[in-house]
């Protein structure tokens, strides 16, 4: 059985157990009367969709016919399903899903803030895909939120990167680490071409940075992955960090980023930095 063969039937069982689901008083239609089942019926999904009654049976029997965006849109709406069903049908229909255009995740939870704040004094941070900074541990604030990138005000990790002199900057060797930083970003952004939040993003970074442009029409692309990256601290010089990226169930394209010692000296100044209490600044 091939592939799209097998879709077929998964997509079939997934449209009918969403149409039990939901009930005419939903919907805002009378019950009526010989209604074997809570849900909907076949024609009742076809006429809120604005579809053929005969092209929707066929969809929901996973025959082999084609269906577009908009016709998926209009049956994930009747349907009531949220992000992460209205993807999983785009994929079973094998059509091309595209997100909400203002479905950039821009902030998290308690549980996710809990967790972060647990693990300092390692720095931890949670960014989305487009490295926007969505959530900071302590550690995190007072490695990389230093007054200078403070006064840039825009909560983007890139943005302050490339708009923040070198004098200031936190991160050492910005030569090597952001055309990485770049390429991780197209990697990302292939989900949200055309969009107008990314476009405007890139758009407006690419005028406040001629270097950010530079690197963004040389085409680069890697994925998010382990790195060891050097910071100047005020009170203690150089620290080597490594960062490790962990994955957060329920916010999709977003990360939380970890950094922990690479050497021995490092150890050692961070410890000092948390037995002595170093100076944070809350975002």
């Amino acid at each position: 059985m091939t592939t799209t063969q097998r879709r077929r039937p998964e997509l079939a069982s997934f449209l009918r157990s969403r149409r039990a689901r939901v009930t005419p008083a939903d919907v805002g239609m009378p019950p009526g009367l010989r209604r074997r089942t809570p849900g909907l019926r076949r024609e009742e999904v076809a006429q809120l969709s604005g579809v053929g009654v005969t092209w929707y049976t066929w969809l929901e029997q996973g025959r082999p016919i084609n269906a577009s965006a908009q016709v998926l849109d209009a049956v994930a709406r009747t349907l009531r399903l949220d992000a992460p069903e209205r993807e999983h049908l785009y994929r079973l229909a094998q059509v091309p899903f595209l997100p909400d255009p203002e479905g950039l995740t821009r902030s998290t939870g308690p549980e996710v803030q809990g967790i972060i704040d647990a693990l300092a004094p390692l720095p931890a941070v949670v960014y989305n895909s487009r490295y926007d900074i969505l959530a900071t541990n302590s550690g995190y604030r007072d490695l990389f939120l230093i007054p200078e990138i403070i006064e840039i005000g825009v909560a983007n990790a890139l943005w302050a990167l490339f708009t923040v002199s070198d004098e200031a900057c936190p991160l050492l060797h910005r030569e090597r680490e952001l055309p990485v930083m770049v390429a991780t970003l197209r990697s990302s952004y292939g989900r949200h071409v055309g969009e107008p939040a990314w476009e405007g993003f890139i758009s407006a970074l690419a005028s406040a940075s001629a270097h950010f442009a530079e690197l963004w029409a040389s085409g680069e692309v890697v994925q998010p992955g382990p790195r060891v990256k050097t910071f100047r601290h005020r009170a203690v010089g150089e620290l080597r960090m490594t960062s490790q990226s962990l994955s957060i169930d329920g916010m999709p394209e977003c990360r939380i980023v970890v950094y922990t010692p690479e050497d021995e000296e490092t150890r050692e100044n961070s410890r000092l930095l948390t037995e002595t209490g170093s100076s944070s600044i809350d975002l």
